[in-house]
């Protein structure tokens, strides 16, 4: 066991001393945080990265809870092919869970590991810019007929300002963001997680973008452990969409994927969010754990 446990170490050395220095965002889901022994085990991991040198950004969403919240306050919700419409009730849910309560309970596990985290939302300081969604047109699957949905204070990012966030990053904090940001106004607006990962990882130059998910990597067949793929170039990737080997909710995600290399960042990974030690495995060793892809 020790022999094995040495054998890592000199494993992860090169990787440490190649990472040290250079940013990492982290996304997780809400689902990632539901389970408090896993989010533990997380912060753990995250005060690893932070430890031996590396800037960690976390950016969270927090939609399951948020559903739940809504369940116990008879505020109903509605989901339009798979989208939240956010009401005026829903948006003031989403600021009490988003920013409220997950936010806390992040910063408090990594408080216990000794990390100085601090928690934010894309409201602070400016860091997101966003503007209300206008209303989209959606396929009713059951009619055919497209129709207009106006998804209400859901916001599309404009513009990213990292200034705090490097400060923070500079000063050795830990900074966690939440999935709000507002316009110059000030009115604000429920914003996808990840494409607030992915904004702020452009903006910052981050050498990675891990997104941690309830699924532990990128498959050719969905639900087959076989087909999951261990690295995919950006090539390969719009290749899958192309051929329609991607299929619904892989094809946005793959789109986003691509997008950020396109825009300097060298490495996206999704990996599984559920999974014990699979942002250390992913990060530090050779066979990792998720889905890479490179240019």
């Amino acid at each position: 066991m020790e022999i094995h446990t040495l054998d890592l170490l000199r494993e992860a050395l090169p990787y440490i001393q190649r990472f040290q220095g250079k940013t990492f965002v982290v996304k997780f889901s809400g689902k990632v945080t539901e389970d408090r022994e896993n989010l533990a085990s997380l912060a753990e991991e995250l005060a690893l990265l932070h430890q031996v040198g590396i800037r960690v950004c976390v950016i969270h969403g927090g939609g399951k809870q948020l559903t739940e919240l809504a369940q116990k306050l008879g505020v109903v919700q509605t989901i339009i092919e798979g989208r939240r419409v956010t009401d005026d009730d829903t948006l003031d849910l989403a600021k009490m869970i988003f920013r409220g309560k997950i936010n806390t309970e992040i910063l408090s596990e990594l408080r216990g590991h000794g990390v100085d985290a601090v928690g934010l939302s894309g409201v602070d300081g400016g860091v997101i810019r966003a503007e209300r969604r206008p209303p989209k047109e959606i396929l009713n699957r059951e009619t055919g007929e497209m129709r207009s949905v106006d998804f209400g204070n859901v916001g599309d990012v404009v513009a990213v300002d990292t200034h705090l966030l490097e400060l923070l990053l500079q000063g050795g904090y830990l900074p966690v963001v939440s999935s709000l940001g507002a316009d110059d106004k000030g009115k604000v607006f429920n914003i996808n997680a990840d494409t607030i990962a992915s904004e702020i990882a452009v903006s910052l130059s981050a050498e990675k973008l891990i997104l941690m998910s309830d699924v532990n990597g990128i498959y050719l067949e969905p639900g087959n452990e076989l087909s999951k793929l261990d690295r995919l170039t950006v090539q390969e990737a719009r290749e899958m969409i192309d051929t329609g080997k991607a299929t619904g909710g892989m094809i946005p995600k793959l789109e986003n994927l691509i997008s950020v290399i396109g825009r300097g960042v060298p490495s996206c990974h999704v990996i599984g969010g559920n999974t014990r030690n699979a942002l250390l495995s992913e990060v530090f060793t050779d066979e990792g754990t998720g889905t890479m892809m490179v240019k």
